[in-house]
């Protein structure tokens, strides 16, 4: 696999070593050694798979203070992925990253604690799998608003109503988070 270094320290595009041949396609979407020996010691308590439709915008999600580091990949479909940086003492803090994820590039996205993270779905569905380091609690979980101009994420949203929850469209600004100390 390939590590792929963002503008944001600590967060990872991992790009898989594919085999790929006239049957299709192989390969390893974890394996605890080689994360070990990339410098990522990570381990994984839970699973989640979602699905999304076109122009559904998931986010920006993240818990404080059990935190979540995510390892997160799309086998059906495609999306922009997005994590922004809360992590106060951090140069990058308030500033976000992102990257197209999808079934044909086969990347993921490695999010690490004190992420907000969230997606807009790019193709008619998508199908989005993630690893978390901490369990779901929902009595830590806070939204950041998707559309907060301080962190003015370009979102590839021209000609889309973006779908969201009733719960992200109440999101609170990046002044207005906990963040992560």
């Amino acid at each position: 696999m390939k590590l792929i270094e963002t503008d944001i320290e600590g967060l990872l595009v991992i790009e898989p070593y594919v085999l790929s041949d006239e049957r299709g396609f192989l390969f390893e979407a974890w394996n605890d050694s080689a994360f070990r020996e990339a410098g990522l010691d990570l381990t994984f308590v839970q699973d989640n798979h979602s699905r999304s439709r076109k122009g559904v915008l998931r986010g920006l999600h993240f818990q404080n203070p059990v935190s979540q580091g995510k390892l997160v990949r799309v086998i059906n479909g495609a999306v922009f992925d997005v994590a922004v940086d809360l992590r106060e003492g951090s140069s990058t803090f308030g500033k976000w990253a992102g990257v197209e994820l999808s079934a044909e590039n086969k990347c993921m996205l490695w999010v690490p604690d004190g992420f907000a993270h969230g997606f807009l779905t790019l193709s008619e569905n998508a199908d989005f799998l993630y690893k978390c380091t901490a369990p779901y609690s929902p009595e830590f979980e806070y939204t950041l608003a998707w559309d907060d101009p301080a962190i003015g994420i370009d979102w590839p949203i021209v000609g889309l109503d973006p779908i969201i929850s009733a719960k992200d469209s109440r999101g609170l600004t990046l002044a207005e988070v906990p963040v992560f100390s």
